[in-house]
Parts: C-alpha cells; structure tokens; sequence
C-alpha cells in the first residue's frame, strides 16, 4: 500500500511563503508523475499543478502560474511545493497525489488520474 504523507503547511502573512513536502513509502515513487490539488471550505478540489516521472515537464494551474514551483527532492520519495506571493485565495488543504500510469507521458489536471493521495496539510493565509 502506497502512502502519501504531506507537511509544511502553517499560517503565514499574505505576501510570504512556504515549502510544502510530499513524502512516500513507494520505492517505485520516482517513476510516476506527481500532482497537488488544493481543497478550499465549500470549494471544489482544485488542481494546483505537477511534475513527471522523469523531473522534465511541470504544469501549472493559472492561478498560481509563476508564484508556485513544483520540484523532486534530493531524496527520491519526495516532491517539494514552493509557494510565494501567497495570499488569502491560497487558503486550503493541500494534498499530494501520484499518477496511476507508470511513466506517464503528460501531466493531467483531473483528480481521477490519480490514484494514492496524502491526507493533506493546512495552508492558511492572513490578510
């Protein structure tokens, strides 16, 4: 059984930022692709981006295009997701999901390609 724990996740001004980490139990974790989506109160989840098996392609959402990087870690079990420039609309639970295709080719924004997903962590930010 595959697990998906994520940390890094706090309080934080509008404006600043925070490393949130995706760690896994599958030794196999480094050949699929994998995602964010982020779930709001009374909001549907939100895909937030991703990144191959392969560390080439990332995928970003629009909404936070250019303020967010996806990255895999030194360590081959885990996914970094670095946000900047956050404010109050980034307020979610951010979870971490990993592809159900080995290898896949492209990164898909819908939460149905995803397979294992972690229980999430809070994200809160302050006006």
């Amino acid at each position: 059984q595959v697990q998906l724990v994520e940390s890094g996740g706090g309080l934080v001004q509008a404006g600043g930022s925070l490393r949130l980490t995706c760690a896994a139990s599958d030794v196999l974790f480094g050949q699929f692709g994998i995602v964010w989506f982020r779930q709001a109160p009374g909001k549907e989840r939100q895909f937030v981006g991703g990144i191959k098996w392969d560390r080439g392609s990332t995928k970003y959402a629009d909404s936070v295009k250019d303020r967010f990087i996806i990255s895999r870690g030194d360590a081959k079990s885990t996914v970094t997701l670095t946000l900047h420039s956050l404010n109050p609309d980034d307020t979610a639970v951010y979870h971490c999901a990993r592809a159900r295709q080995r290898r896949r080719s492209c990164i898909s924004s819908e939460s149905a390609s995803y397979s294992y997903w972690g229980q999430g962590t809070q994200v809160t930010v302050s006006s």
